[in-house]
């Protein structure tokens, strides 16, 4: 088991304060540039709870997984033993760490991806959005539009991509964030299709 937690130590290609802004902040203008435009504050209002509701409940349920399962990370064999050298206790053969505690503590939260849930659960959530808005679906044969809807997803698996590229994550991890965020963006879109007419 210890093999496949030897991967290097390092710091995150998206920081955590990226994932906010391009889950949340980069949809909130989307949405705001298309108030500003139709003026159609019932529009607005439901948008914005729809991404909060979301993403929060997102961020709600990856976080008390993470703290039910504590999985380690690829790179927990650097955050326990920052010198490489691993120490056991000679009775229990229990992992003795002499890392930093933070680090270690934060070390076992691998599975799910949290990175990739609140992308996956805001990004999706705008696509959906953006789909609506666009009709992208209405079978008109419009390329164009299509593209448009998928960027918001694409962006959110490059998120899950560099976290298994920068050992943080195990690729099941990204899986069931990216499964989580998925759910709940869906979930949010048709809580209710009288209310809430985001797809056309």
């Amino acid at each position: 088991m210890m093999t496949d937690l030897k991967f290097p130590f390092h710091e995150n290609t998206v920081p955590v304060l990226v994932v906010p802004v391009i889950a949340v902040l980069v949809p909130f203008i989307i949405f705001g540039v298309y108030y500003y435009l139709r003026k159609d504050i019932y529009d607005f209002h439901h948008a914005i709870l729809g991404i909060l509701y979301s993403v929060l409940l997102s961020g709600v349920i990856t976080d008390s997984i993470k703290d039910a399962v504590g999985r380690p990370r690829p790179n927990f064999f650097f955050r326990c033993f920052p010198d490489g050298k691993a120490v056991f206790d000679q009775v229990t053969g229990d992992v003795i760490c002499h890392g930093d505690a933070k680090i270690v503590k934060e070390g076992y939260k691998s599975f799910p991806s949290g990175h990739t849930s609140w992308s996956f659960a805001g990004l999706c959530f705008l696509s959906l959005y953006l789909s609506g808005k666009l009709r992208a679906f209405n079978r008109g044969g419009n390329v164009s539009k299509l593209c448009i809807v998928i960027f918001p997803v694409l962006a959110a698996v490059l998120v899950g991509i560099s976290r298994v590229d920068d050992y943080w994550h195990h690729w099941t991890d990204v899986f069931a964030g990216a499964l989580i965020g998925v759910s709940l963006s869906h979930f949010s879109v048709n809580l209710d299709l009288n209310d809430f007419p985001l797809i056309n």
